[in-house]
C-alpha cells in the first residue's frame, strides 16, 4: 500500500490546535513520555497570537480531502528586520526553529520538504540570511542542506542572574542615549 499523500502549507489560525499537538508530541517523543500539562494548548494559543505577526508556520499534513488531514510536522521562522542606517536600507533575516515531523514520518523527505518551503520563503521576502540554533543531532542535516557554521559572534545573557536595578531612576544627564 501507497504512502498517504503529503502537503506543505503555510499554518494560519485555523492549525493552532495541531500546531499545539505537535509541541507537545516532540516533547513526548524526546521523554518517552506523556506530559501532563492540561493548559498547554490554552497557553499555546496564546503565544501563538503574540508571535503570530511576525513569525510564519509551516505544517506538513498527511491524507486528503476524502479521509481527512492528519498534522505530521511543522517548521517556523520568525522574521527579524534589521534598522536601517543613513546610507543603507535594513535588510531581513529569518531565524528557523522548531522544526520537527513524528518520527513515524521523519523518513519519508519531511524534514527537507519543510525546510525548503521556509528557503522559498527566504527568497521570495528577500532575506539576507537564515539563522538556526541546531541540536547536535540535526546539525548534520542542515549542513547538508547548505548551511554553514556562523562563527563564535554571538553573546548570551540571563538576565535572572543579573542584580536588581537601583530603585532610583537615573538623573537624565546619566541616562543612556
Amino acid at each position: 500500500m501507497a504512502d498517504p499523500p503529503v502537503t506543505i502549507r503555510v499554518a494560519d489560525e485555523r492549525d493552532v490546535t495541531a500546531l499545539a499537538g505537535l509541541r507537545r508530541a516532540w516533547l513526548e517523543e524526546r521523554t518517552g513520555a506523556p506530559v501532563e500539562d492540561p493548559g498547554f494548548e490554552a497557553t499555546f494559543a496564546q503565544w501563538w497570537r503574540v508571535e503570530q505577526p511576525r513569525r510564519t508556520f509551516w505544517l506538513a499534513e498527511v491524507g486528503s480531502e476524502r479521509s481527512g488531514w492528519t498534522a505530521v510536522g511543522s517548521i517556523n521562522v520568525v522574521e527579524i528586520v534589521h534598522m536601517p542606517r543613513p546610507g543603507a536600507r535594513g535588510g531581513r533575516i529569518g531565524h528557523v526553529g522548531n522544526a520537527f515531523v513524528l518520527a513515524s514520518f521523519a523518513d519519508r523527505g519531511l524534514p527537507g520538504a519543510l525546510l525548503s518551503a521556509v528557503i522559498e520563503h527566504a527568497r521570495t521576502r528577500r532575506y539576507r540570511r537564515l539563522l538556526l540554533a541546531p541540536t547536535a543531532a540535526s546539525t548534520p542535516f542542515y549542513l547538508r542542506q547548505g548551511f554553514v557554521p556562523a562563527g563564535n559572534s554571538l553573546l548570551a545573557l540571563d538576565p535572572s542572574t543579573l542584580a536588581p536595578p537601583a530603585a532610583e531612576p537615573h538623573p537624565a544627564a546619566e541616562r543612556p542615549r
